[in-house]
């Protein structure tokens, strides 16, 4: 199977996410992953299978190494790095601070869905072949 493309976005620690420790609150990290899973689905998905499908999860791992403050960012970036199984497809999320310390890392499990039916829908390669590096890049 070929290497999967990362994809990358930054986030910004807001007052509304901070809890009484003082840090981003874990459930924000979980947010943080969904975005950043629908971000790179929206940014890469071809459109027809944008059109076609959709994703929910169906499972979190998260290991929580670190945390940002107030005015602090992470750096979250995800790829995927095994081929689909049905109709599951595994995710996996790595938050860095602005040094490139980890603070969080987690394996994300998605199980894809028809639109149209609401049914799972077993995952083709060609849905996932916007995500990987093709042999000759």
């Amino acid at each position: 199977m070929s290497a999967s493309l990362r994809f990358t976005r930054s986030f910004t620690a807001e007052p509304v996410h901070i809890d009484e420790l003082g840090h981003v609150n874990n459930s924000v990290w979980v947010q943080w992953i969904q975005d950043l899973a629908t971000a790179h689905w929206d940014a890469a998905a071809q459109p027809a299978d944008h059109a076609q499908f959709f994703w929910v999860v169906i499972r979190h791992e998260i290991d929580y190494r670190g945390n940002i403050a107030v005015g602090e960012s992470a750096v979250g970036t995800t790829y995927i790095p095994d081929p689909p199984k049905g109709a599951k497809s595994l995710r996996v999320v790595e938050f860095t601070d602005e040094a490139g310390k980890p603070l969080v890392t987690a394996r994300t499990t998605w199980a894809m869905l028809d639109r149209e039916t609401g049914r799972l829908a077993r995952v083709r390669p060609e849905v996932l072949a916007p995500f990987q590096l093709s042999e000759t890049q």
